[in-house]
């Protein structure tokens, strides 16, 4: 059995938590439903907290069903299923249709796959070597344009800043789903076909340890505002648990609630983390 302790706070307790987990026998994964300006439009009647609640009920029935499936096939027919529960009152093909970011881990008996779409993060230990595992094409694609929009001093809340942010979606809107662009989990299922893959061994000399999955409000510890490493991640949370780390997240917002030292779309972001220990492999 994989020993998993979950930690997911929103970013503003006055609005749902966009961000969503799943942790069942031999699968656990993380959700982050894009948020989207009241400003515009999604051409969908349904929100991303919604979409990414179904999105991970349909993952899960789908895994319990047929748990050997292939990690790309199944995250296709989630997604597959999710679009049909529209019902038929959405209009799909809106670049502002729901979406999702996730990372998925499955552990088997001899190997455990991994998935991961847009920039939620998976963090692996291999016995003493620490990968982090994200999609750059992201990365890529949002770190000019985001660069772009928050440049000046428009602090978080203003009207400037909103303005930035609706540019900043727009143009991200653009980009999504498309080659040369990045890819996430919205209403087409062949965007789990593009997301980043791989296995890892679960016996051996080089076999998987610990995981960390982790939605963007909580990787922001390392790879946004360098508060430690990688390997330093896995260490707090296994000393001091997920809510530690998001509360780390917090506390270095909370000093800087214009956004002037560290800009960013919004005060904070919902945050989530999947800390997973894996079993000692135990020789006779």
């Amino acid at each position: 059995m994989i020993d998993v302790r979950l930690a997911s706070l929103a970013g503003d307790p006055k609005k749902p938590n966009e961000d969503c987990f799943v942790s069942v026998p031999g699968l656990v994964a993380v959700f982050d439903g894009v948020s989207i300006p009241d400003s515009l439009d999604s051409g969908c009647l349904h929100s991303p907290a919604w979409y990414t609640r179904t999105l991970a009920v349909s993952l899960t029935a789908r895994h319990a069903a047929d748990p050997y499936a292939d990690l790309s096939d199944l995250v296709a027919s989630a997604i597959a299923a999710v679009r049909d529960q529209h019902g038929g009152t959405c209009d799909l093909e809106h670049p502002g249709t729901p979406q999702s970011t996730l990372a998925v881990l499955r552990v088997g008996e001899v190997a455990a796959d991994y998935l991961v779409l847009c920039d939620s993060t998976l963090v692996l230990d291999q016995s003493g070597s620490t990968h982090a595992i994200t999609d750059i094409r992201i990365r890529q694609t949002a770190r000019s344009l985001r660069r772009l929009a928050l440049a000046g001093a428009a602090p978080i809340g203003s009207a400037e800043h909103a303005e930035q942010i609706r540019a900043l979606t727009l143009a991200k809107r653009d980009r999504a789903n498309r080659p040369g662009g990045y890819w996430i989990a919205a209403a087409d299922p062949a965007a789990a076909h593009h997301a980043v893959r791989g296995t890892m061994p679960l016996k051996g000399p080089h076999r998987l340890t610990r995981a960390a999955l982790l939605t963007d409000g909580a990787s922001c510890v390392v790879d946004q505002y360098s508060l430690t490493d990688w390997p330093g991640l896995l260490d707090l949370l296994d000393a001091h648990g997920p809510h530690h780390v998001v509360e780390l997240a917090r506390t270095i917002e909370q000093a800087d609630p214009n956004g002037y030292e560290r800009p960013r779309p919004k005060p904070h972001d919902d945050a989530t983390i999947a800390y997973c220990l894996l079993p000692q492999e135990v020789h006779p």
